[in-house]
């Protein structure tokens, strides 16, 4: 077997650049991790679970060094960002993976630049019908917490989400609440150690994401690009939120995944990649 090389990238973006990496060979997949603020180790693992047998890619989402820490903080920064990084790869079309906010926005990129995209996966994203379902998730997520450590997880994360406190301050708050994403919280694994944070891209692009929500709700009957949903059962996110989200884009399909949290690929290893072939096997790929 013939072991894969990681090749790392720069690509030229609004304010500075956006750093990455791509590895494997075959069909263009670039994946998006989640956040929104955060650093790109919020998904390890998911890249394994997609190779080999593509041409995987990501990069860290600006706001986190080696990109540039500088906004603005948008959706629509964001939807450039992804385009700018295939353009960088000379990428004419790719499979887009996200996960949590990453998942949500690919599906802004669904309807935003559906010609350069092959099809997209969004992996327990938050929803795109009403607010998304984020007012239950925030209540359950908060609900799993200890009783304990419930105030001030609270209090971390609000102080956040309005841009104020300290990237360290949101991060603790973030620690507090880790366990709680999963379907089994007392079993859950630690937080990333090197898992970063910055506060004005989370309180940024989160604020901006819910004011564009009513947007990103009209664009779906007209997206006409493969559409795949993964979400856990067991997930803080509701599956409801997922399920109104497919119901409205014309040939989207929901795979559930049942005893999985937030993070399905670590709970039920496979079930994103599944996914992902099922794109590949609709463009006759």
């Amino acid at each position: 077997m013939v072991a894969m090389t990681r090749e790392t990238f720069v690509a030229p973006a609004v304010g500075g650049a956006l750093a990455g990496w791509v590895e494997g060979a075959g069909l263009p997949l670039l994946l998006v991790h989640g956040g929104p603020g955060l650093s790109y180790d919020v998904i390890d693992g998911l890249e394994d679970e997609l190779l080999p047998g593509y041409r995987v890619a990501s990069f860290q989402q600006r706001g986190i060094a080696p990109s540039t820490t500088e906004g603005p903080f948008t959706v629509q920064q964001h939807i450039a960002d992804v385009v700018a990084v295939l353009d960088h790869l000379g990428w004419e079309r790719a499979i887009l993976v996200g996960h949590s906010w990453g998942g949500h926005l690919v599906i802004h990129c669904a309807a935003a630049v559906p010609h350069r995209l092959a099809g997209v996966v969004a992996v327990d994203p938050l929803g795109a019908v009403g607010d998304g379902g984020n007012a239950a998730f925030e209540a359950e997520l908060l609900s799993r917490v200890p009783a304990e450590s419930r105030t001030l997880a609270a209090e971390l994360d609000a102080r956040a989400q309005r841009g104020e406190g300290s990237d360290d301050d949101a991060l603790e708050g973030l620690r507090l609440m880790w366990p709680a994403y999963y379907a089994d919280p007392a079993a859950a694994p630690a937080m990333p150690v090197l898992l970063r944070l910055s506060t004005p891209a989370y309180a940024g692009t989160f604020g901006d994401a819910l004011q564009r929500l009513p947007e990103l709700e009209k664009s779906l009957p007209g997206i006409r690009i493969p559409v795949g949903v993964v979400a856990g059962v067991d997930s803080p996110i509701p599956v409801a939120a997922a399920r109104e989200t497919v119901e409205r884009i014309p040939g989207a399909w929901l795979i559930e995944v049942p005893g999985a949290g937030h993070f399905p690929w670590q709970e039920a290893p496979g079930c994103v990649r599944r996914a992902v072939d099922r794109i590949s096997r609709l463009r006759g790929s």
